[in-house]
């Protein structure tokens, strides 16, 4: 696998890892309102945070870890999709582990 895809396959196993806790409670994805709601207002903010922070020289990625494919302005997709991924992925823990103890409680 070339190195330039790392980043993305990380995000990509993040996905896979977490998919099966939509099972439990109401889930995240049969609530796609509730979570576009959720993620993208953060996600937006963090986006324009680390554009200020690439612009200003703060902040930058290693190029061998990443495709190359930037969006404006200047932002890599992977960093892009690591602000949507990363919180589905807390979303869905969350919401398994806050079914499981409800479950538990009422035992």
């Amino acid at each position: 696998m070339s190195d330039h895809w790392q980043y993305l396959v990380v995000l990509g196993l993040c996905l896979l890892i977490t998919l099966p806790l939509e099972v439990f409670g109401k889930g995240v994805y049969r609530q796609p309102g509730r979570l576009l709601r959720a993620v993208v207002p953060f996600a937006a903010l963090f986006l324009v945070w680390d554009a200020i922070a690439i612009a200003a020289g703060i902040w930058w990625y290693n190029g061998k870890y990443i495709t190359g494919i930037e969006l404006p302005p200047r932002i890599p997709i992977e960093e892009v999709l690591f602000f949507l991924v990363i919180p589905v992925c807390g979303l869905l823990t969350y919401s398994a582990v806050s079914a499981i103890l409800d479950w538990s409680r009422r035992r």
